[in-house]
């Protein structure tokens, strides 16, 4: 079909599967109507606005199985300044199909069979057992669009919109020149889009879409953290269970013996798994000092590994007031220590003018495992799904910003 306009000499051809009832110039938004001759008449002349539209008429995409040419490009506004751009598409099978574009989000929708009584707005619709929540109904207008129509466009008249939402889903109800008709659409990604029409750009995202998804599931998160929680506890229990406390070594150095001089151990055997050596140590300092230095040699592998601690306990009286600081006991670890044969070489000191300090206690214990690591782990997800949990109320936040309806308005 080739349409000509008589007030700016262009003409637009293409070719339509629907008997045109409108047609609006692309290029200087003249209305036309066909008369009783069957000939296009201008009615009227848009205001022109000059709006970015990522598609034009013509246009061919691949969308939900089959190629799909733009015949109309609506742009409606709802006062005072909110406005979206609507592309009507149709099929070789003469198929419509409804992309919907606002902030540079998109949405694709079909006409609905069903007819939903609206009129006062329920807060509620029911549709395949799924509940949609009212987001808001408006009256907008039509103040722009080009393009072929098989529908009369209003002229200085209002289209009431009642939209509810199930998010990433949609049901629109439409009424336009008395006749009401629903639409079910979902929200599609950008890249859906352009991979469909072949576009190297398209418009950016701005905001929450009324239906855009949030990127994670809250739902089937905590499942499946709940899942990983219950894999690694049961994984630690299985793990550890026949484990139990061991002493390796147990003894009072005298430093008028031992002072500054190396011990070693007898050599001992830890069977299991990893498991923290702990080794608590304590000593008589007073206003003093002492020190551990322990070797845990491997005697298998002869891997080494070396820890030491101070003793420190000071204390007196400054200003009549009475201070200490330090302890006269002491307990480290040295983590993850595996099953094998090892023994221990310990080297006790003191301050040289310590007199009065005899001697050191150590005792050395390879535990039972600590299960702090899996409560580490199961502590960081709950962390995560916190942080995740706030962001998906910001999101939806955003998303109701808009909406009358709002659960989070105060």
């Amino acid at each position: 079909m080739k349409i000509p306009c008589y007030i700016c000499n262009t003409e637009t051809e293409l070719e339509v599967g629907f008997e045109v009832v409108n047609f609006v110039c692309p290029k200087c938004q003249s209305i036309y109507a066909v008369d009783n001759n069957g000939q296009f008449r201008k009615k009227f002349q848009y205001k022109k606005i000059d709006f970015e539209c990522p598609l034009e008429i013509g246009d061919i995409g691949f969308l939900n199985g089959s190629n799909y040419k733009v015949t109309g490009i609506l742009r409606k506004n709802v006062h005072p300044n909110y406005s979206w751009i609507e592309f009507i598409l149709q099929n070789e099978a003469k198929d419509f199909l409804y992309l919907s574009l606002s902030n540079g989000h998109w949405m694709i929708l079909e006409e609905m069979e069903e007819i939903f009584n609206v009129s006062d707005h329920p807060n509620s619709l029911e549709y395949e057992d799924v509940e949609y929540d009212i987001f808001e109904y408006s009256d907008a207008e039509i103040i722009n669009a080009r393009g072929f129509f098989d529908f009369e466009l209003p002229q200085n008249k209002y289209i009431h919109l009642v939209e509810y939402i199930n998010p990433p889903n949609i049901i629109s109800v439409e009424i336009m020149n008395g006749i009401e008709t629903s639409y079910y659409g979902e929200y599609v990604k950008k890249d859906v889009i352009q991979k469909a029409f072949k576009k190297t750009s398209l418009p950016y995202q701005l905001g929450v879409n009324m239906i855009q998804p949030f990127r994670f599931d809250i739902r089937n998160t905590a499942i499946i953290f709940c899942v990983f929680a219950l894999f690694i506890l049961t994984a630690d229990w299985l793990l550890y269970k026949d484990q139990t406390e061991q002493k390796v070594f147990s003894k009072i150095i005298e430093f008028k013996e031992s002072d500054n001089k190396q011990i070693t151990s007898e050599s001992f055997v830890l069977n299991g798994a990893s498991a923290p050596l702990t080794v608590e140590v304590s000593s008589s300092v007073d206003n003093s000092w002492a020190n551990v230095n322990i070797a845990l040699i491997n005697e298998e592998t002869s891997d080494e590994i070396y820890a030491n601690k101070d003793i420190e306990y000071y204390h007196g009286y400054t200003d009549g007031e009475y201070w200490n600081e330090g302890s006269k006991e002491e307990k480290f670890n040295i983590c993850g220590v595996k099953g094998g044969k090892y023994h221990l070489l310990v080297t006790p000191m003191k301050a040289p003018e310590d007199l009065a300090n005899y001697g050191m206690e150590i005792n050395v214990i390879w535990r039972q495992p600590s299960s702090r690591n899996a409560w580490f782990t199961i502590i960081f997800m709950i962390i995560v799904f916190v942080i995740i949990y706030l962001l998906k109320y910001s999101f939806e936040k955003s998303r109701w910003s808009d909406s009358s309806y709002s659960p989070y308005s105060e």
